[in-house]
């Protein structure tokens, strides 16, 4: 697979994950609600349900908390969340998805919109984005506790891995979305410690800014999105994060 590394941004989202552990806690928490609302708290039927408490697990949530989320979220006065997506561009076209969980539609769309447009953007309407990114599995595994790389390689394409790249400290491990967490644990079977595991959006081409006030204005929008209670992640095609 060809493609810019996502490691940078993958490493600023963990970041921000250890610094704010009772947010991201929130955040799965109203993906679980939704899951549970939609279809229903057996994850054994409710196949989004069993890949978030997956992927609330590798978050390190505790059990108790997803175990309470699922209570709750099953009776009748459960918050009503609802999810939207939002597109738009960033400075110098920069490409960008915003998906969201929000319990107020107008609120979260008035917001989304100050935000592009402050930060030297614009919102934009539905697919005016979303062609330029595609959905992948994306496994992280440290590269220092790797000894053999061909080893971990053969490993996840047995498991059913479309592609590996290394990139120096990290391995970078792609799959279907459906495999994801079948690959996953074929891999820590096998020893190896994952830094994170996700549904990720990879964008088709990636934009470089070299004007400072484009780079000073984009990281504005992205913090101002990603410190939103009500967005849930952050996509785009900015090359050259940090």
């Amino acid at each position: 697979m060809s493609g810019h590394s996502k490691w940078s941004n993958i490493k600023h989202k963990k970041e921000k994950t250890d610094a704010q552990k009772a947010k991201v806690f929130t955040k799965i928490g109203k993906e679980i609600t939704i899951a549970v609302r939609e279809s229903g708290p057996d994850p054994v039927s409710n196949t989004k349900l069993r890949d978030l408490i997956q992927k609330a697990k590798s978050l390190n949530v505790p059990n108790d908390n997803i175990e309470r989320t699922i209570k709750k979220a099953s009776g009748a006065d459960a918050a009503n969340y609802e999810e939207i997506i939002y597109e738009g561009y960033g400075p110098s076209g920069v490409a960008v998805i915003v998906t969201t969980a929000t319990d107020n539609r107008n609120r979260t769309a008035s917001e989304m919109r100050h935000y592009f447009d402050k930060f030297g953007g614009n919102l934009g309407s539905s697919g005016c984005v979303s062609y330029l990114f595609s959905d992948k599995g994306l496994i992280v595994v440290l590269g220092e506790n790797v000894e053999d790389e061909d080893a971990l390689m053969e490993c996840a394409l047995e498991a059913g891995a479309d592609d590996i790249l290394s990139e120096g400290e990290v391995f970078e491990i792609y799959t279907d979305p459906d495999a994801l967490y079948t690959v996953k644990d074929a891999i820590e079977a096998a020893g190896y410690e994952i830094e994170s595991a996700d549904i990720d959006k990879i964008p088709s081409n990636y934009v470089s800014l070299t004007d400072e006030n484009d780079i000073k204005y984009m990281n504005l929008l992205l913090e101002h999105l990603e410190d939103n209670d009500d967005v849930q992640d952050v996509y785009h095609n900015w090359e050259n994060c940090d």
